[in-house]
């Protein structure tokens, strides 16, 4: 067992909380200074004070604690929730978001555990701790998390309000907050020092009554890693394989893989020819086939070795933007002369125009040009429209700095950049990462930066009436969590655009919220639940008018039977290979020497 403080921290003045089952909590969180946030220690009850009761305490409602029943099932089942008990079962088990109510009547055990609730398929429990008053006069009160799992390889993070709630109407429910990753050995969490004994069991607080105590913790959960969850059952998808050492490339597969049009285009790309361990395309058809088809996480490595990132520090040389230019060139050139060459550019490219025009002369430079991205500056900007504006707002050329206009001479000029049109595919780079002059490196800017699901770039464009794509709905949020020296990258993604979203960690997929998907990754932030150096560094929209284009369903029957056939044959080979491997050491070369094999050698005397 660990002591670990966590530091103090602020709270709002009202949460609200909904999990997935539709229960919307209000929380008044009570501002509290706790400098004893770790692990419980044994302990022994002490004596308890007689039971006293104001007339203005309400009756305690002893309830059975929530989980999932055969009740619950049936009742549900009757009111139409759901079409099956079995779906309704495998919706509470994975659920990402939950309430725990117990009511603890012996309390004059040192320990006491309630039921468990299934959440993200773990097993949730209330732990109270009752230590003797002269080693902590005080309850403790912790969220436990899959406790009696054998298994010493699993990890969830959660996030948690842990509740005592007061029979009396005039007292405020005592509530202070947890962030945790659980694991095997950290696998419960919260507070030793709770609430004094003193206020415990006064009467006129209330939360003492018939030697009863409610206590309820509302939890919200990332899916685990290392357990017992099957992304493609709970999600229809699959993730990738963490290679260690691939960052940002699991996150900018996966927002590919869900461009449907642009999967169902790869899959038509002619590389029957194609080299298997250096073609790009293969590879990128070989990781996009496997994704639709498999039941399990996807090894990424035979692409990363096609276009030669095959050691650590090749990523940490290029960044999500590169990586999305080598893939889609790689596309691009593989589609030339085919039915689909032109499918990158009418998805991906706009155009714009850059100008210089002088003020006093009648003389103006242009020049046209594609784009496949924009990068837009955060640091200074509050949202995505501000740093629109800042993208194309004009520049003054003047004094030192007037502009060379041939035979006019220096002049001074407007400076700046129009969009004539924006992509159906819009790809926004955030400049989270930057050099900094001062400390002679590169720092990342954690600043809160704010970008809607709807976003209307009308205002932006050189001519509105002529521009086909300004109105557009969120698709993907690139997120890194960490510093300029490294962190974690996850993707969450609005498949269907109808803003239901997963969260793409790696090899897990799980159900998110549109909050865990948007607010939750603008950056730095007084909300206690966002993490401050958690932030989105890259965006994806899709015109809504382009919507039903653009994510299209691809079925199996979009992938050439010869592809299939292809990487099934592969498939084969690689699993006689790891069969072989695995059983090598089954085997032992023995070398025999016949008396034959002596013949023509002196054979030495015994000594």
């Amino acid at each position: 067992m660990t002591s670990e403080n966590l530091p103090p921290q602020k709270k709002p003045d009202m949460v609200q909380v909904t999990n997935e089952l539709g229960v919307l909590e209000p929380m008044d969180t009570e501002v509290a200074n706790f400098n004893s946030n770790m692990r419980i220690t044994d302990a022994v009850c002490p004596a308890l004070p007689p039971n006293q009761l104001p007339q203005d305490m309400v009756p305690l409602e002893v309830s059975k604690p929530f989980a999932v029943s055969e009740t619950t099932l049936s009742d549900s089942l009757g009111s139409g929730k759901t079409g099956s008990s079995e779906a309704f079962a495998e919706e509470c088990v994975s659920r990402s978001s939950g309430v725990l109510e117990h009511f603890f009547k012996n309390i004059e055990d040192p320990r006491l555990l309630s039921d468990a609730s299934m959440i993200r398929c773990l097993p949730w429990k209330i732990l109270l701790v009752f230590p003797r008053p002269e080693s902590r006069n005080a309850m403790g009160m912790f969220l436990q998390c899959n406790a009696e799992s054998p298994s010493t390889t699993w990890t969830c993070y959660a996030r948690a309000c842990l509740e005592l709630v007061s029979q009396n109407k005039r007292v405020n429910n005592k509530k202070l907050r947890i962030r945790h990753t659980f694991a095997h050995k950290e696998n419960d969490w919260g507070y030793q020092t709770f609430i004094p004994y003193s206020d415990l069991f006064n009467p006129e607080n209330g939360y003492v009554m018939n030697n009863t105590i409610h206590a309820r913790i509302t939890v919200e959960a990332d899916a685990p890693h290392g357990a017992e969850w099957d992304s493609k059952r709970f999600t229809g998808f699959v993730g990738l394989k963490n290679q260690g050492a691939t960052c940002y490339l699991n996150s900018v597969l996966q927002a590919l893989y869900c461009t449907n049009c642009l999967r169902s285009a790869v899959f038509r790309m002619p590389t029957e020819s194609d080299d298997s361990l250096t073609s790009v395309p293969l590879a990128l058809q070989r990781t996009f086939y496997e994704l639709q088809t498999s039941t399990h996480a996807v090894c990424t490595e035979k692409l990363t070795r096609s276009f030669g990132w095959a050691t650590w520090d090749s990523f940490m040389q290029h960044d999500a933007q590169e990586l999305c230019r080598v893939l889609l060139d790689n596309i691009e050139n593989k589609m030339k002369g085919t039915a689909v060459e032109d499918i990158i550019p009418n998805l991906f490219s706009g155009r714009m125009v850059s100008y210089i025009k002088c003020t006093q002369v009648n003389y103006e430079s242009k020049r046209e040009e594609n784009f496949y991205d924009i990068q837009l500056k955060v640091n200074g900007n509050k949202d995505i429209h501000a740093a629109f504006r800042e993208y194309i707002q004009v520049e003054m050329l003047a004094n030192d700095n007037k502009y060379d206009a041939g035979k006019y001479g220096l002049q001074e000029a407007e400076k700046g950049v129009k969009f004539i049109k924006f992509p159906p595919v819009l790809y926004l780079q955030l400049m989270r990462f930057q050099y900094d002059f001062h400390s002679n490196t590169n720092v990342k800017i954690n600043d809160r930066f704010e970008f809607p699901y709807d976003l209307e770039l009308k205002d932006y464009v050189l001519d509105p009436a002529e521009a086909q794509y300004t109105d557009y709905f969120l698709h993907a949020v690139l997120v890194h969590s960490g510093d300029h020296h490294g962190g974690h990258y996850v993707v969450y993604i609005n498949p269907l655009g109808d803003n239901e979203w997963y969260q793409f960690d790696d090899d897990v997929v799980s159900r998110c919220s549109a909050r865990d998907a948007i607010e939750m990754n603008y950056g730095n932030s007084e909300d206690p639940d966002i993490r401050a150096f958690t932030n989105a560094y890259m965006l994806v929209y899709i015109a809504k008018n382009a919507k039903e284009e653009v994510l299209r369903p691809v079925t199996e029957k979009d992938i050439p039977p010869s592809l299939c056939s292809r990487f099934l044959e592969e498939h084969s080979v690689d699993e006689q290979k790891q069969k072989f491997k695995d059983s090598a050491h089954e085997f032992l070369t023995v070398n025999v020497l016949l008396e034959e094999d002596f013949n023509g050698y002196e054979v030495g005397l015994p000594l």
